[in-house]
């Protein structure tokens, strides 16, 4: 019998049962995870619809990271694999496919999401993307933010590049990064010290963390990857703590006093202090600022226990790739999983200068071949799951609910063939084409061909794979249902039509708004992305629109009342509506999101609000959507809050304006009156 088995024995029942609480709900982004392992026997696991499918008895390499991931956390007592927070609920969201090995950070904005809605209190990534200077792509970016705004906790891995550098999303500012510690709380070669973690990162162990490996039996690791579930395992059981003394779990507050207990790097080691970022996980003095010291005594001993059983690691999947060639592919850009094991959880429990018992195993290594811009797992990633405080006081009408998820969502078309022999048929049937008097072959990806074909041969539109686009980048697949199939595919020939026209005409369609259900099947396309497809119900809320249309017919419809000056309402409404396409674009799928887009395609509601801005020479500040407290019963609604300021006199006081809008159905609606209000902020 080993130590830490003795260690656990020890341990009252009553003890045990601090181990996690079911309220507290932890997500794991990351490769697919073998529930079937006796260790997870009797943990309360649920594994969310994603773009990753598979069953999860596969053993590729990212199923193998993801089960020693969610292992190090929810693995039962008295397995050959005992969690950190063994008794807390669990989510698992896969991100990583064993045929890929990495994932866009599209894709893992799109998990992220699905796990704040889903109820995550924690979020764990074990994986993440080199970058220059930690910067995100819109749509991470956005789904981090969603995280702090319903209070969801983000622990990700640092990265095992063994640089001063950084990966997202662990370098986002709300996020909390985990770095990788030997026994000795000294920081691991391989840990990625970057000057965002200086700030936001702490140390845990990171080498030889027993996990579980699909199939059966386990496995020691070493990498940040493991180092990250650990603290998302503690952060757990800090929150369940919470609850046990009946307050409302806080991950941002736990957040903010693991930083602030964080113990430095020993003195001996001054090489090490950058590489120590903000300090090393201390939960005796984390216990201690969050019960005052009343309870650190009993929980100290259930983290050693805790720590000793589950964590302490053994047994160990050889690194896909060697630390060595791990530091050659620090240029790639790709968000890695690291593979950080969970064996130590609270090594630093007894005394400050405590240090971690167990270390946790190495990230195993990225692919070599990875792309720019993804987000890619060599080894197991792992995600804690948010809780969403967004949307809690109102729910889609149940009909809809039945059907799918909503989603409003603006951007360009696109089509796609799917495969080379679907490419060829189109090409086969096409007639050729008449060019400045020349006759060309049939070419299916020119647009304003294909737009002539459907629009002799309608029927031909079911045959292509329909996108919505962002800045060229798909991210739906459009498949119309139902007895208005027909017009809805009618409607997508014509906003193609208008996609194709020259800028000046007023046929041109700049952008297109899709209202549609997310039933939770997905489409491959030509270049393998694999995209979830969106069921238009019919032709309502479909439109085509360009700036300028919008503002000129908002002008119409306000009459710039109020001596507004024309030239700077048109230049103020055109900036809002770049800006939600731009600066705030989104997936439309979160409730707030789809409040947004609607604002930014009723442009007549927002043109109002600006008539009176502009008419005292403000200019649009800052543009935010918030739950409303006010809204009808079974409805689902959200307020718009459009920040005005005078750019001639900073002391001047700013104006609010606000709209609500119900997003409960498929098409969005506002609601009462625009509200406006001055404040000096």
């Amino acid at each position: 019998m080993t130590n830490s088995t003795i260690m656990l024995n020890a341990l009252s029942p009553e003890q045990l049962s601090n181990r996690g609480s079911p309220e507290i709900c932890i997500a794991i982004l990351d490769g697919l995870v073998d529930m079937a392992h006796p260790c997870f026997e009797g943990a309360n696991l649920t594994r969310l619809s994603t773009l990753v499918a598979g069953d999860t008895s596969v053993t590729g390499s990212m199923s193998a990271h993801g089960t020693h991931v969610a292992s190090i956390i929810f693995g039962q007592p008295g397995s050959a694999v005992e969690g950190i927070a063994p008794r807390c609920k669990g989510l698992i969201v896969p991100v990583f496919a064993d045929d890929r090995l990495k994932a866009s950070q599209l894709d893992l904005a799109r998990g992220i999401e699905q796990a704040v809605e889903a109820g995550a209190n924690i979020i764990n990534i074990s994986g993440g993307q080199l970058t220059d200077f930690g910067e995100a792509e819109g749509w991470l970016e956005n789904a981090v933010n969603l995280c702090k705004a319903n209070n969801v906790l983000l622990v990700a891995a640092a990265g095992n590049d063994g640089c001063d550098c950084l990966h997202v999303p662990a370098a986002i500012p709300t996020a909390l990064a985990v770095g990788a510690m030997d026994a000795s709380g000294k920081p691991l070669d391989f840990s990625n010290w970057g000057q965002a973690y200086q700030n936001q990162g702490l140390l845990a162990p990171g080498e030889n963390i027993l996990g579980a490996k699909p199939g059966g039996g386990t496995v020691r690791l070493n990498g940040t990857s493991f180092a990250a579930p650990i603290v998302s395992g503690v952060v757990a059981l800090l929150l369940s703590l919470q609850v046990q003394r009946r307050e409302t779990p806080n991950p941002q507050k736990i957040r903010k006093i693991l930083l602030q207990s964080a113990l430095p790097c020993n003195r001996d080691m001054p090489e090490a202090a950058r590489r120590c970022l903000a300090g090393r996980l201390n939960i005796s003095g984390a216990l201690t600022l969050l019960t005052g010291g009343n309870m650190a005594e009993e929980l100290t001993s259930v983290v050693d226990g805790m720590e000793a059983a589950g964590c302490g690691c053994g047994g160990g999947i050889e690194p896909v790739v060697k630390t060595e060639e791990k530091l050659q592919q620090s240029e790639q850009v790709a968000i890695e999983a690291s593979a950080d094991n969970t064996q130590t959880l609270l090594g630093e429990v007894n005394s400050s200068a405590a240090q971690a018992r167990n270390s946790t195993a190495v990230v195993e290594s990225a692919n070599s071949n990875i792309q720019q811009n993804v987000v890619q797992s060599s080894q197991i990633s792992a995600m804690p799951n948010q809780t969403s405080n967004l949307v809690t006081a109102s729910q889609a009408p149940s009909e809809l609910a039945s059907l799918g998820e909503l989603v409003y969502a603006l951007g360009t078309l696109g089509y796609d063939f799917g495969s080379e022999a679907r490419r060829d048929s189109f090409k086969q049937l096409m007639p050729a084409a008449s060019i400045a008097g020349t006759t060309v072959p049939a070419n299916p990806y020119d647009a304003r061909q294909m737009v002539d074909y459907l629009g002799s041969n309608l029927s031909e539109a079911r045959s292509l794979i329909w996108t919505l686009n962002i800045e060229l980048t798909p991210v739906y697949a459009i498949e119309p249902k139902g007895a208005f199939a027909r017009e809805v595919y009618q409607i997508l020939q014509q906003l193609m039509s208008g996609q194709i026209q020259a800028e000046d005409s007023e046929d041109y369609v700049e952008r297109v708004s899709i209202p549609g259900l997310l039933t939770g099947r997905t489409v491959k396309l030509f270049s393998g992305q694999v995209v979830p497809l969106i069921e238009p119900q019919s032709t309502r809320g479909m439109y085509g629109w360009k700036v300028n249309t919008l503002v000129n017919a908002a002008l119409q419809t306000v009459q710039t009342g109020e001596g507004g000056d024309e030239d700077a309402m048109r230049r103020t409404l055109g900036s809002f509506l770049n800006r939600v396409y731009y600066d705030l674009r989104n997936l439309g799928k979160t409730s707030q999101d789809r409040a947004l887009n609607f604002a930014v395609t009723n442009a007549f509601q927002a043109a109002s609000t600006f008539d009176r801005a502009v008419a005292n020479g403000m200019e649009l500040d800052s543009i935010n959507v918030e739950k409303s407290p006010f809204c009808r019963l079974d409805s689902d609604c959200w307020d718009v809050k459009l920040k005005f300021f005078d750019p001639e006199n900073s002391r001047r006081a700013k104006k609010i304006y606000r709209f609500t809008i119900d997003v409960s159905d498929i098409i969005p609606v506002t609601l009462g009156e625009v509200r406006s209000w001055s404040s000096p902020y």
